[in-house]
């Protein structure tokens, strides 16, 4: 019997409601994360608030099609669940008291709107029982009696394996995703903090090869969202579903971890960790490895010794490596939230210099620095490749920090070796990393090799499915001038994020290759406006503003890219293609050859697919450019 589907719906107690129809719990009106289980068994105790409702009346509720053998675990982990969102404890209750080996009791003052009991009411106390007259047994009562024993034992042993069976029913877990873990401790401040233990717990358990994990773009979508766990386990086809909060108290730490199985939000693991904030580290390696032993998966030796291979940390290190990673990873394209998130890394490495998650994350805001034209190269790639190449001296097990050094090896080094053996270095120590399966789809694309790049964008959308896998795709599209398939890429990106200037850029070029300028202006507009005036934007608008015949406002941006390069880093690769457009080969072999000399990262990205340089490319420079990057 289900707990559902009473006439009228609403509890009430304190700042609390419960909806017993749509099985929804709200604290002050907002929706909390509680579900399945804890929510019938809260529904029940409210429904007999001040009385005891024993074990066997809540299994005979909420679990009739359990057994025995995962009920007590069941309850007891449904109870830790409710008392944890209604702020309760079991040593000092507000609202549910446990009455040891009896039940429970709700303690609070319930306001049952209108709303129908549940169960029949229970016992207020111990029943008495009229007095029987002493009965005479028969032989052939007892002889049935004795038969009827017998039959209810064999019945007994053949039922077991298919209750045992039945009690283990769950399918295997093959795919996970950590859903962004609740703040619980009272202070909006440490929300930073929450969401990188969030964000280090994913990438724990990207190491484990065994099991597919949603990636922290696609999962922190779910932030505060009422979507009910079957629903989300659709949307990411993963089938365990990780859910938790943490505390922190000074300069302790508490993680409280789930495991659901998505298609039924039934629960299958619960457990609570807590350690000092200086072993952080080690908290987050204990709470993957025992999900890892929840969802069977298979962790090789190599990967059981990366696990144990922590480290203490500081903890204002941490505190600042936690902020770092919020404004890397939020806005990594803008120059102030890149700038910031460096200032918090520089801060991290200077209170740990042995921490080397925190130079992984500074050799990043390099990078991207480097990539999105905020920094020259020259700026940019001494600090990336110092701060990759410490974290990697100090542990050479961090997947992330290989791909950065493959992103830089192809991009500013053109070593495409390197290139590659870093990237299949990252997937083999994080199989679950979506960045390097994204970074080697579009180097694979960049490469010519179309096949082993297409094999790689279906790994992304298993790992991320969200606009950056999409943006991925339309990268690959791209790189092999594939325009029509550019287009339909990109109009899929933009459902997802109709404000993504990446898209809008290369729906841009799709329609520009296939000879629509107009909608192709169009297009640039738009990417321009979205990115606040990118560059890449910009230049792409005044070189198709040329193709149909408007060349002055082509020279008009040329003119200020050249000024603004007096006082700011202007990429010369796209002065050079201004330059093309406008039909003046000199002047845009003179720029891309100082291209050449700033090894700029851009000139390793476009060279080879790029439609503003179509026009030079009969030409004997291109052709020695070519050779000179090693692509020829």
């Amino acid at each position: 019997m289900s707990v559902a589907a009473p006439a009228s719906r609403v509890l009430r107690f304190d700042s609390f409601e419960l909806d017993v129809r749509a099985a929804e719990l709200r604290k002050a009106g907002v929706k909390l994360r509680l579900q399945g289980q804890p929510i019938q068994v809260l529904a029940t105790l409210l429904n007999h608030a001040g009385g005891l409702v024993t074990r066997e009346e809540l299994r005979a509720q909420v679990w009739p099609a359990e057994t025995f053998v995962d009920f007590d675990h069941s309850l007891h982990n449904a109870i830790a669940r409710l008392r944890e969102a209604l702020g309760d404890s079991a040593g000092t209750p507000r609202y549910i008291e446990t009455l040891p080996r009896r039940g429970y009791r709700f303690i609070g003052t319930v306001e049952k709107v209108g709303v129908e009991e549940l169960l029949p009411p229970a016992p207020a106390g111990p029943v008495s029982e009229a007095p029987v007259a002493p009965v005479r047994t028969r032989p052939r009562a007892i002889l049935v009696a004795a038969i009827s024993v017998v039959a209810i034992a064999l019945l007994a042993v053949a039922l077991i394996p298919a209750l045992l069976h039945r009690s283990s029913s769950t399918p295997p877990l093959r795919s996970i995703a950590v859903l962004p873990l609740a703040n619980f401790s009272g202070d909006p401040a440490q929300e930073y903090f929450v969401d990188g233990m969030t964000d280090e717990l994913i990438t724990d358990l990207a190491k484990i090869g065994s099991v597919r994990v949603i990636s922290r773009t696609s999962a922190m979508r779910y932030k505060g969202t009422n979507k009910r766990l079957p629903e989300i386990a659709r949307e990411l086809n993963v089938d365990g579903i990780i859910e938790g909060s943490v505390t922190r108290s000074g300069q302790r730490v508490r993680i409280t971890a789930q495991l659901l199985y998505g298609p039924t939000d039934k629960h299958i693991w619960a457990e609570t960790y807590e350690r000092d904030l200086g072993d952080v580290l080690s908290l987050q390696s204990e709470v993957a490895q025992a999900i890892a032993q929840q969802v069977r998966a298979q962790i090789t030796p190599q990967q059981q010794a990366r696990f144990n291979a922590t480290r203490p940390v500081n903890p204002e290190a941490y505190d600042a490596y936690s902020t770092g990673r919020y404004y890397l990873w939020n806005n990594f394209a803008l120059a102030q939230s890149l700038n910031t998130a460096k200032t918090y890394f520089e801060e991290a490495v200077r209170k740990d210099p042995g921490f080397a998650l925190a130079h992984a994350g500074l050799a990043d805001t390099y990078l991207y620095l480097a990539i999105f034209r905020h920094r020259s190269p020259e700026a940019s790639y001494g600090p990336a490749e110092e701060a990759v190449r410490q974290a990697l001296t100090l542990d050479d097990s961090i997947g992330e920090a290989h791909d950065t050094l493959a992103v830089l090896s192809w991009r500013h080094d053109w070593d495409w070796d390197a290139t590659e053996r870093e990237l299949n270095r990252a997937i083999a120590l994080a199989p679950s990393y979506s960045c390097a399966h994204e970074d080697r789809a579009q180097y694979l694309a960049f490469r010519g090799r179309r096949a082993e790049a297409e094999a790689e964008v279906a790994k992304s959308f298993e790992l991320d499915p969200s606009v950056y896998s999409a943006i991925t795709e339309a990268g690959v599209r791209y790189q092999l001038r594939e325009f029509d398939q550019l287009m339909d890429t990109s109009r899929r990106g933009l459902a997802l994020n109709p404000n993504e200037w990446f898209e809008h850029f290369y729906l841009g070029v799709g329609y520009e290759g296939s000879g629509k300028r107009l909608e192709a202006i169009s297009e640039y507009q738009k990417a321009v406006e979205l990115s606040g005036g990118d560059q890449d934007a910009v230049a792409a608008l005044a070189d198709a503003y040329a193709g149909i015949g408007r060349r002055a406002e082509t020279r008009k941006v040329l003119r200020e890219f050249e000024q603004n390069s007096a006082k700011t880093y202007v990429s010369p690769y796209l002065i050079a293609t201004l330059y093309a457009s406008l039909g003046d080969k000199d002047a845009a072999f003179k720029f891309l050859e100082k291209a050449y000399q700033q090894k700029s990262l851009d000139l390793s990205w476009y060279l080879k697919a790029d439609l503003r340089i179509d026009s030079l490319r009969s030409d004997p420079r291109y052709e020695s450019l070519l050779r000179r990057v090693g692509l020829n």
